[in-house]
């Protein structure tokens, strides 16, 4: 089979491998869509994961696609399924697994390599995020099941009111899909970024506003003139994963406000905060991180839901051959999410 193999920053080989053999507790997948996300992007930028990923290995974790080979002891699935499936599995038993803190499992299994033709899914992941795609819902739009259960599990971690408003402080496919559940969920949402044809694209999903920070002299200060009273945002929520915009966004958002931290910042990097603010206006500032396989679930019902917009993340498709034009696609913010075909 063909497979996308990481060999460094920007290096990346198109290769004939094996095709993987199954123990009888896994399954076989046979990739028919794999898309492509902003940690893809930084895998390849920066070589590698400090958590999941070393060089040389393949990589990609957002597919969706139909069984090939299913093991002996493997119930509730066949070969022919349609399928897509999260990118990890809690071990359920550690200690925060006993306390539903799936996402912070102490022994989180990450599975990665659908820049390939065939992927294989261990025991645990077949038992706990494996899920078949619904008829009628195009495997296209299935991989995005991934990013929306993310999404969906921070906005779980928030206090949301009907009315309240909700800042966004990023404009990529995450961004978007936050102001798409927060609108879902009876919000008034602003949506920041700086990529014009994304902003154009914010009312799509749910946006009532948008603030191109690129265009105004103090990006908390254009937010607060859009709340009432100038007071600021009930919630906001950074999603691009720097620390300089962690800091940005604490600024948006009113006494007793909310600040949920989305986007994951490069290793051993620091944020500094008003200590006067978040003691005197008694913020809360959290972080967020992943998903659970509850959020996983949701998530794919959520896509099969007519009215929803996250087609429309799907920007461009390229053969698997195209991957590195893909991802200069994406640095470039020509793309929001590329889908790949084998």
């Amino acid at each position: 089979m063909r497979a996308i193999i990481l060999h460094g920053p920007r290096r990346i080989t198109l290769e004939d491998v094996p095709v993987p053999a199954i123990a009888a507790d896994e399954v076989l997948v046979k990739i028919a869509v794999a898309t492509t996300c902003g940690t893809d992007l930084k895998v390849y930028e920066q070589g590698g994961h400090p958590r999941m990923l070393r060089p040389p290995t393949p990589f990609g974790h957002e597919w969706s696609g139909t069984l090939a080979a299913v093991g002996s002891r493997v119930r509730g699935f066949r070969e022919g399924m349609r399928v897509v499936a999260n990118n990890s599995a809690p071990c359920l038993q550690c200690f925060y697994c006993r306390r539903q803190l799936f996402n912070l499992c102490e022994d989180l299994l990450f599975v990665n390599g659908a820049f390939a033709e065939y992927l294989v899914l261990p025991a645990r992941l077949v038992q706990t995020n494996l899920l078949v795609v619904p008829e009628g819902l195009p495997l296209a739009l299935a991989c995005l099941t991934e990013p929306l259960a993310c999404v969906l599990h921070c906005l779980d971690q928030v206090t949301l009111h009907p009315g309240d408003t909700v800042v966004i402080n990023g404009d990529g496919p995450h961004g978007l899909l936050l102001a798409a559940v927060a609108k879902r969920r009876g919000a008034r949402v602003i949506l920041c970024g700086r990529a014009p044809q994304r902003l154009a694209l914010a009312p799509r999903f749910g946006a009532d506003a948008v603030v191109n920070y690129a265009a105004v002299p103090d990006q908390a200060a254009a937010v607060r003139a859009l709340t009432e009273g100038q007071r600021g945002a009930d919630v906001a929520i950074e999603a691009v994963g720097r620390p300089q915009v962690w800091e940005a966004t604490a600024a948006m958002v009113r006494k007793g406000g909310q600040v949920v931290f989305y986007g994951g910042c490069p290793p051993h990097t620091r944020a500094c905060f008003d200590t006067q603010a978040l003691h005197y206006d008694q913020l809360t500032l959290r972080g967020v991180f992943h998903n659970t396989p509850a959020h996983v679930r949701q998530a794919l019902a959520l896509l099969g839901e007519a009215d929803f917009p996250a087609a429309a993340l799907l920007t461009h498709t390229l053969p698997l051959s195209e991957l590195a034009t893909a991802f200069a696609l994406m640095a470039s913010r020509q793309a929001l999410k590329v889908a790949l075909q084998p």
